[in-house]
C-alpha cells in the first residue's frame, strides 16, 4: 500500500452534487450500560457548479513514481459495472476491524479517506481515525468535510447577510469579492417565518402566509439576491415545509454520486445544517448534524470542521412497541434515558434486531431530538427499511440501487445480531415503552400520561383549593360503563369522576383505565376557575388550563404513523359529539405537503378542521415560538388572575417562555395526544381513567373510546399513500407561489445594504478586519453582567420570539418608525444587528442572580449597584472600557444552533462565559465569534467558590500562548477591599483550530484571512 502522502497540494474541491431527481435518474423500560470490550491490536478551492467534482492532479513521490494528489492510499476502485467508482474503506483492513466497528465511524472514516491528499487534508488524519479503538479515548483531531449544508431562514438569512458583509471586507482588503462564494452545495428552506396569525378556520393558512410575506418581504428579497448572487445556492420557498422534513422526503439521497475527471464516484450523503435538529436525517442512515450559522459558512466556503475523536454510544433495541405506545412515546424515554446517562458531544447509534420492526418515520422522529439528549448526531444504519422508504417518497430506482449496493460493498448495511462494537452501550426493551408526555420546562423530563396530574400540581401547587374534603375515595369501577351520579360537593363539573367505560376494544388504548379491585386516594382539589366570553361563549379557564395545543413540528408530522392517529381520533371524538373548548387556541403546521395530501385523501381533514385543527402553515409554527397571539380575553384572564396555563405541542422544545410568554407550563406529546389535551381542555388530570369529555348524551367519554387501532391506522396509511402522492408534492418545490416569483431581484454580485432597514444591516463583524491578528492579552478588570444558574438555553440568551415593545429592542424599532403590530420576532429581525444586540438576553423569563426576584433581561451596573436593562448596562460598560463576563452552571446554551447566542453577547462586549460545562453547539458558535469559554474545574462552581458576581475578574494566561484546554488562572476582587481569590478554569478551546479561530477573534476573520491571502 503506497504511504501517506504529506506534500499534496489542493488543486480543486468539492463543488456540487446532483439534485435527488437527477441522482439516479426512573422509568420502567429495561436499561442496561455496558464498556464494550477492546478490539484487539491490528497488524484553495476552484468556483464550481453544482453536480461535478473538480479535477486534481499527480504528485510526484521523491522516491519515484506519481500518485494523484486526492487519492494517496490508492484507495479509488469501481462499484461495478456501469456503476460509479467508490473510495475503499478495505484500504484501511489492517488499521481497524472494519466488521466491528460503527457505522459512524465508518462514515467519518470514508470522509477523511476521500478528501485525504487534497492539501488541507492529509493521510495521517486517515491513519489517526483509523486508530480508533471501542472504549480508548483518543486525543485527536478530526476534518469532517459535508458533502451539503442545509440551512432555515431565521439562521439562513444572518449566514447570506454575513457571506454578502465577507465580499464587502474582501474588497476592503484588495482581494476579489467573488472567492467568497458557496464550494459546497446548499439548500435553504424558509419554514421559521410562518406565524399562527389565524387559527381554526379554513381561511387560516392563506391569511398566515399573506401576514408572512407582509412581514418578510425584505428578508426574502435578500434570499432571492443570494439565489443569483452564489453559485450552488438553492431556497425552497415559504409555504412549502419545514427544512428536516423537506430534507428527509426529498433532498437526501443516502449515497450520493458525483462526476470528476476519473468518472463518477460516490460516496455516503453527508451534511451539515444551521439547526440543530438536522440530526432527523440520521434515521435515513445520512449523517448530518447542526452547527452554527458561522460554521456553516465556513463549510460552505471550503473549510473543514474539525471535531474529537467520535465517542460512540450504542443503543441496542430488543422487542416490540407495545400497541397504543407512540413513536412519540419512545423518543421521550429515549431523551430521559441518554440524557441522564450523558452523552453530549457523543455519536450516538442505534443497533440491534429490535430495528427491524421500526419504522424509518419511527426512527427519524428518535434521530430529530438528538440535541435534546445532547449528541452529535444520532444514527441509524441502512437496511431494509431505508430502501422501502427510499421507494415510498418516490426516489429513481437506480438511486435505490446505488444504495444497496455501496452500503454493503462498505460494510454500512445492518446485519442481523447485536451491532457493532461501541465506547458504551446501553439497551433498551421497546416492550416497556409506555405512553408519556415531557415537561413542563424541558424535553428530557419525561412524565408518563397517568402521573400527569401529579406532575403539574406539584409543581404549581399555588391555587389549589380541596374541594369538601382534602382526600377523597374512588368508588369501585362500575359495569358496562355505566357512571352513577356523583354528589356535586365531590366533584365539579370541570373534574369529573374517574370512571371507565368496561365494553371491550379491539385495540389497546396508551394506557387501559386501572382497575380498582381495592379503594385507593385520589387527589380531590382543584384550581379556582375564572370564567370568560370568547367568541359569544361562556367558558371557563384555570391553573392547569389547555391554553395552546398544536398538531406542529417535523419531529411528529414526518410521522404518518401519529399524523393518521392523530385524525382518526378526531374522527372518533366528533362522532361522539365531542368539541374543543373556545378558550383553547389550536393549530396544525405540518413539515410537508404530502401530510395534509394523505390526510386529506383518508378523509381525516374534515374531523380535524372540526376540532379546530385546521391548515395554519407549512412551518415550524409553535414549536420555534411562532404560536401567535392568544384570544384577547384569555390573555386577559390568564394575566388578571396569574393563571399557569400550558402549551400541548407535538414539538421537540419546551423552555420555559419559548412556546408563548403566557404559557408558563409546555408539554410536549404525541399528536393524537395534543388532540385529546385539547378536547379535555386541562393537561392536571389523568387520561388513562379520567374522561376527556362528555358525548351528546352526558356520558362520560375516555381516551381507549377514541383510540385508534394499530391494525386501522396500518389500513389508512396503505390506502392513503404512495409515491405517485410524493412526486406531486415536489414537483415544484424550488417555484413558489405567485408572490415568491414575484418579489424584485436585486441586482449585483455585491449586496446594497439599504441605511433605513430595519430587518437588513451589514454587521459590524468584519469591519476594520486587518490582514493579520492582533496578539492576545489578558483579559483584566471584567465585570459580570449576567450570572446565572443551570439550563441557560439558547432561547434565554438570544430569544427568538415576540419582542415586547418596553424591551430595548422594541424601543429601538419605535424610534426607527416600526410599530408594535409590525415588530415581528426575534428570529425574523436577525438580519439587523441593532435590533438582536438589544434582545440579547431578552428573554422574559431570565433570571439573573444579580437581580434577586426578578425575571427578565435586567441586570446591575457594577460597582455603583445601578439596575438597568441588560443592553444599557454593556453599552455603558463599553464607554467605560470594561470587558464583559457572564458566569452560569450546567449545560450552557443547550437548545436550538444559534448562532446570535454567541453574535450578540460578543457584541454587548462579552469576552469570556464561565460555566460548569457547556452545550456541544454552543461552545463552538462561542469560539467562532471569538469569546471565550471557559470552565470550571470538577466539583467547583460559583457558589462552591464563593462567587457573588459582584467581583471584578481578571483572566491570567491568554498572552503567553494558548495550547488546547489549557487550564487558565482566575482572579475575583472584591468591591469592598476585602480582598478576593484566585481560582483556575479551563479554556474550553478544544483543539488547535479553535485556538487559531479565537486568536484571529473567530471564524468569519479567519476565513476571510485566508481567502485574501496571496495564492
Amino acid at each position: 500500500m503506497p504511504a501517506a502522502s504529506t506534500s499534496a497540494t489542493v488543486c480543486g474541491s468539492s463543488a456540487g452534487r446532483s439534485s435527488p431527481a437527477a441522482s439516479g435518474g426512573g422509568s420502567s423500560q429495561a436499561l442496561t450500560a455496558s464498556s464494550e470490550p477492546p478490539l484487539n491490536a491490528l497488524s484553495g478551492g476552484s468556483k464550481g457548479r453544482r453536480g461535478t467534482l473538480a479535477s486534481f492532479e499527480c504528485i510526484d513521490r521523491p522516491r519515484g513514481g506519481c500518485v494523484p494528489s486526492h487519492d494517496p492510499f490508492g484507495a479509488r476502485a469501481s462499484l461495478g459495472p456501469g456503476l460509479p467508482d467508490l473510495v475503499r474503506l478495505s484500504v484501511l483492513g489492517d488499521r481497524i476491524d472494519l466488521a466491528r466497528a460503527p457505522v459512524t465511524v465508518k462514515i467519518l472514516l470514508e470522509n477523511v479517506l476521500r478528501h485525504a491528499g487534497r492539501g488541507v487534508i492529509t493521510g495521517e488524519d486517515a491513519e489517526r481515525l483509523a486508530s480508533w479503538r471501542p472504549g480508548q479515548p483518543a486525543e485527536a483531531e478530526i476534518p469532517f468535510m459535508p458533502a451539503r449544508v442545509v440551512l432555515q431562514d431565521f439562521t439562513g438569512v444572518p449566514a447570506i447577510v454575513d457571506l454578502a458583509a465577507m465580499r464587502d471586507a474582501m474588497a476592503d482588503l484588495g482581494g476579489d469579492p467573488a472567492r467568497v462564494n458557496p464550494l459546497v452545495p446548499a439548500d435553504l428552506v424558509i419554514d421559521h417565518s410562518v406565524q399562527v396569525d389565524m387559527y381554526g378556520s379554513a381561511g387560516a393558512f392563506l391569511y398566515n402566509v399573506a401576514r408572512e410575506y407582509e412581514r418578510n418581504t425584505e428578508r426574502y428579497q435578500l434570499l432571492r439576491w443570494a439565489q443569483t448572487a452564489f453559485d450552488g445556492l438553492r431556497v425552497v420557498p415559504p409555504g412549502t415545509g419545514i427544512v428536516h422534513q423537506v430534507n428527509l422526503e426529498y433532498l437526501a439521497t443516502v449515497v450520493t454520486s458525483r462526476a470528476d475527471d476519473l468518472g463518477d464516484l460516490a460516496f455516503p450523503d453527508t451534511l451539515v445544517g444551521t439547526d440543530s435538529h438536522t440530526t432527523m436525517i440520521n434515521g435515513l442512515g445520512v449523517l448530518g448534524y447542526g452547527v452554527g450559522g458561522i460554521e456553516a459558512e465556513a463549510v460552505l466556503l471550503g473549510q473543514p470542521l474539525y471535531q474529537p475523536m467520535p465517542h460512540v454510544v450504542g443503543v441496542r433495541l430488543s422487542g416490540e412497541l407495545p400497541s397504543g405506545s407512540t413513536a412519540t412515546d419512545l423518543v421521550l424515554v429515549v431523551t430521559e434515558m441518554l440524557r441522564s446517562f450523558g452523552v453530549v458531544g457523543a455519536f450516538v447509534e442505534f443497533a440491534g434486531d429490535g430495528l427491524a420492526g421500526l419504522a424509518l418515520a419511527d426512527r427519524a422522529t428518535i434521530a430529530n431530538m438528538s440535541p435534546e439528549f445532547g449528541a452529535t448526531a444520532t444514527l441509524f444504519p441502512i437496511d431494509t427499511e431505508t430502501l422501502s422508504y427510499l421507494r415510498l417518497t418516490a426516489r429513481p430506482p437506480a438511486l435505490l440501487d446505488l444504495v444497496e449496493r455501496y452500503a454493503k460493498e462498505q460494510g454500512l448495511w445492518r446485519e442481523p445480531g447485536p451491532g457493532p462494537d461501541f465506547d458504551a452501550a446501553l439497551e433498551l426493551d421497546l416492550a416497556t415503552v409506555e405512553p408519556s408526555v415531557a415537561g413542563p420546562r424541558r424535553p428530557q423530563d419525561r412524565v408518563p400520561l397517568r402521573e400527569l396530574q401529579h406532575n403539574f400540581r406539584s409543581i404549581y401547587p399555588d391555587g389549589l383549593e380541596a374541594i369538601g374534603a382534602s382526600r377523597l375515595r374512588e368508588e369501585p369501577q362500575p359495569p358496562q360503563g355505566r357512571v352513577d351520579e356523583a354528589s356535586a360537593e365531590s366533584f365539579p363539573a370541570s373534574d369529573p369522576p374517574s370512571f371507565a367505560l368496561s365494553e371491550p376494544h379491539a385495540a389497546a388504548p396508551p394506557s387501559q383505565p386501572k382497575p380498582a379491585p381495592e379503594a385507593h386516594e385520589i387527589d380531590a382539589r382543584r384550581y379556582r376557575p375564572v370564567r370568560l366570553e370568547v367568541d359569544g361563549q361562556e367558558a371557563l379557564i384555570q391553573s392547569g388550563s389547555v391554553a395552546i395545543a398544536a398538531i406542529t413540528s417535523c419531529t411528529n408530522t414526518s410521522n404518518p404513523t401519529v399524523m393518521v392517529g392523530a385524525g382518526l381520533l378526531a374522527r372518533n371524538a366528533v362522532a361522539r359529539g365531542l368539541r374543543v373548548p373556545p378558550t383553547v387556541k389550536t393549530s396544525l403546521a405540518p413539515g410537508s405537503k404530502a401530510v395534509t395530501s394523505y390526510l386529506e385523501a383518508a378523509g381525516l381533514m374534515d374531523p380535524l378542521e372540526t376540532l379546530g385543527f385546521a391548515l395554519a402553515g407549512y412551518g415550524c409554527t409553535t414549536c420555534i415560538g411562532n404560536s401567535g397571539p392568544l384570544d384577547e380575553p384569555v390573555a386577559q384572564a390568564i394575566e388578571e388572575n396569574d393563571l399557569i396555563v400550558a402549551a400541548v405541542l407535538s414539538g421537540n422544545r419546551n423552555f420555559e417562555g419559548r412556546i408563548h410568554p403566557l404559557a408558563r407550563a409546555s408539554y410536549l406529546a404525541s399528536p393524537p395526544l395534543v388532540v385529546a389535551f385539547a378536547l379535555a381542555g386541562r393537561v392536571d388530570l389523568d387520561l388513562t381513567s379520567e374522561p376527556l369529555g362528555q358525548d351528546g348524551d352526558g356520558r362520560p367519554v375516555y381516551l381507549v373510546d377514541l383510540w385508534p387501532s394499530a391494525a386501522e391506522i396500518r389500513q389508512v396509511i396503505a390506502d392513503s399513500i404512495d409515491p405517485a402522492l410524493f412526486e406531486r408534492t415536489y414537483s415544484s418545490v424550488f417555484e413558489g407561489d405567485d408572490r415568491w416569483r414575484a418579489l424584485p431581484i436585486p441586482p449585483g454580485d455585491r449586496y446594497v445594504w439599504d441605511v433605513d432597514s430595519t430587518y437588513i444591516a451589514r454587521p459590524p463583524f468584519l469591519t476594520g478586519v486587518s490582514r493579520e491578528p492582533a496578539d492576545l492579552r489578558d483579559i483584566e478588570g471584567a465585570r459580570v453582567l449576567a450570572m446565572l444558574g443551570d439550563s441557560v438555553t439558547t432561547d434565554h440568551i438570544s430569544p427568538a420570539g415576540s419582542i415586547a415593545a418596553w424591551s430595548p429592542a422594541g424601543t429601538w424599532l419605535q424610534a426607527h418608525g416600526v410599530g408594535p403590530l409590525e415588530f415581528n420576532s426575534y428570529g425574523a429581525r436577525r438580519g439587523h444587528h441593532e435590533v438582536m444586540m438589544r434582545g440579547t438576553f431578552g428573554n422574559i423569563r431570565l433570571r439573573n442572580a444579580l437581580v434577586e426576584g426578578k425575571e427578565g433581561p435586567y441586570t446591575l451596573h457594577l460597582p455603583d449597584g445601578e439596575e438597568q436593562f441588560l443592553y444599557d448596562a454593556a453599552m455603558r460598560y463599553a464607554t467605560e472600557g470594561v470587558p464583559l463576563l457572564v458566569i452560569a452552571g450546567k449545560e450552557y446554551g443547550s437548545g436550538s444552533s444559534r448562532d446570535w447566542a454567541a453574535k450578540g453577547p460578543a457584541l454587548l462586549g462579552i469576552r469570556a462565559v464561565l460555566a460548569e460545562s457547556f452545550e456541544r453547539i454552543h461552545r463552538s458558535n462561542l469560539v467562532g465569534m471569538g469569546v471565550l469559554p471557559l470552565q470550571f474545574e470538577p466539583g467547583e462552581n460559583a457558589a462552591s467558590l464563593g462567587l457573588s458576581g459582584r467581583e471584578s475578574y481578571t483572566i491570567h494566561g491568554l498572552s503567553e500562548g494558548l495550547t488546547p484546554r489549557q487550564t487558565l488562572s482566575i482572579d475575583a476582587r472584591s468591591d469592598e477591599g476585602r480582598g478576593g481569590r484566585t481560582f483556575r478554569a479551563v479554556a474550553r478551546l478544544d483543539g488547535w483550530i479553535d485556538v487559531d479561530y479565537y486568536r484571529q477573534g473567530g471564524i468569519l476573520p479567519a476565513v476571510l484571512r485566508r481567502l485574501a491571502a496571496p495564492s
